[in-house]
């Protein structure tokens, strides 16, 4: 079947999709210290990070443009499936949406269909690989439409931060604050809302106990986890990662536990050490 996955660089692909020839990634544009770095494969995320702690200013994304969709639209002739980050936290959902607009109005016959993940990172990873599933399983476009974006509203994200200093910068936390819940070592617990929003939803003294108990909040969350893949995106931390891993060997029953690092994007909103996870 031909087909195509278009995702944006805030999904954080596993090395089996980088080498699916279905599945291709549009890059986003990062500005530090008015710097532009494009997200794609050239990304250094070790100069990125090295940036952002040196910089006083919050770094920005710039989504990709309807063109640069509309390009990847019209190079195939089969269905196109699209997976964006939230459209509460960028654009590239809008870009892709306008020009699956312009593509119909140019004559476009393909079938297009743009997935509002309503989160980032690993929740994007996960319904790529689900997408992927269902066309391999014979499934009709719109019968996978159906099911991934079923699927999208179940999906469980959650997200604990190493540092607060992005958020800092970013203005969500004052000067004081953040000083102060770094000097108490408070880690806290950050969850993606079905609408694409991020709310605290918890918080624990150290960085173990707080990934533990992400674990257990997606343990409470997640159900038939026997039939689900957890996605654990880890930023500069693998060691971390793996520790989330066997927090949750312990604490659930998914049927596959994947590790991806993080790229331009999702470094970004992760920060130096952050752990994303999602089911």
């Amino acid at each position: 079947m031909n087909y195509k996955i278009v995702v944006d660089s805030c999904c954080d692909l596993t090395e089996n999709m980088k080498a699916d020839e279905h599945m291709v990634s549009i890059p986003l544009t990062l500005t530090v210290a008015g710097v532009d770095i494009i997200d794609d494969e050239t990304f250094d995320q070790k100069s990125f990070l090295e940036k952002v702690a040196a910089s006083s200013e919050c770094p920005k994304s710039s989504c990709p443009s309807p063109e640069r969709f509309l390009e990847e639209y019209k190079s195939i002739d089969g269905d196109v499936y699209v997976v964006t980050l939230s459209a509460e936290l960028s654009g590239s959902y809008n870009s892709a949406v306008m020009a699956a607009g312009l593509y119909k109005e140019e004559g476009g016959k393909n079938n297009i269909h743009v997935f509002n993940s309503c989160s980032a990172s690993a929740g994007e990873t996960l319904i790529a690989k689900v997408i992927t599933e269902q066309v391999a399983a014979g499934k009709s476009f719109e019968e996978v439409v159906e099911y991934v974006e079923a699927y999208r509203k179940e999906k469980s994200t959650f997200f604990v931060l190493e540092s607060l200093e992005t958020l800092r910068k970013n203005g969500r936390l004052t000067h004081m604050q953040a000083l102060l819940i770094n000097a108490l070592n408070i880690k806290p617990i950050m969850k993606g809302t079905v609408n694409g929003t991020i709310e605290k939803v918890g918080q624990a003294r150290g960085i173990n106990k707080s990934l533990s108990q992400m674990i257990g909040m997606l343990n409470q969350n997640v159900k038939n986890q026997n039939e689900k893949t957890l996605v654990i995106a880890q930023c500069n931390n693998n060691e971390r990662a793996l520790y989330v891993k066997s927090e949750a060997e312990k604490q659930c029953s998914f049927k596959e536990i994947l590790i991806v690092p993080t790229k331009g994007v999702s470094s970004m909103y992760a920060s130096d050490g952050g752990i994303v996870v999602s089911a």
